[in-house]
């Protein structure tokens, strides 16, 4: 059996189905606009669209903010902080930073599917301060130092 998120739906969209995973074999929870009024994103706009719920997860887990491909593809709708990470100890209500990169105006309606929560694993780390770091076969190489 899998780890369990409660989830509360806010006041004022018991009408919002909550998330769901539309498929058997899906990882992503879809979210929906909790968006009292249509909100319509013009070429190059961003806004945080509300989603009606938070959530409450056990520490070691978080869950990410992603974009809804569809969306992506055929309207050029996206998360602008993708993923937004949502932090085990945070209670809030979920909004979703859209941004329209398309070439024309989306409107975002109630109860539209906007974003997909995913769920992971996070393993505590501790940071150890050295003078040096071991050397790898990379080495400080960065952007484009291993090809094409």
């Amino acid at each position: 059996m899998g780890m369990k998120v409660l989830v509360r739906r806010l006041p004022g969209n018991d009408d919002l189905p909550l998330p769901e995973a539309m498929t058997a074999g899906a990882s992503g929870f879809d979210l929906r606009a909790a968006v009292k009024e249509s909100v319509t994103l013009y070429p190059g706009e961003r806004a945080l669209i509300p989603t009606g719920i938070a959530i409450a997860m056990p520490e070691g887990l978080e869950a990410q903010v992603r974009p809804r491909s569809g969306l992506a593809l055929k309207h050029g709708i996206t998360c602008l902080n993708s993923p937004g990470t949502i932090d085990a100890d945070y209670r809030g209500e979920i909004g979703v930073i859209l941004i329209n990169l398309g070439y024309e105006s989306f409107t975002i309606h109630r109860g539209d599917r906007i974003a997909q929560l995913v769920f992971q694993q996070v393993p505590r780390v501790t940071l150890v301060e050295v003078e040096e770091l071991p050397p790898s076969e990379r080495g400080a190489g960065g952007f484009g130092s291993t090809g094409v």
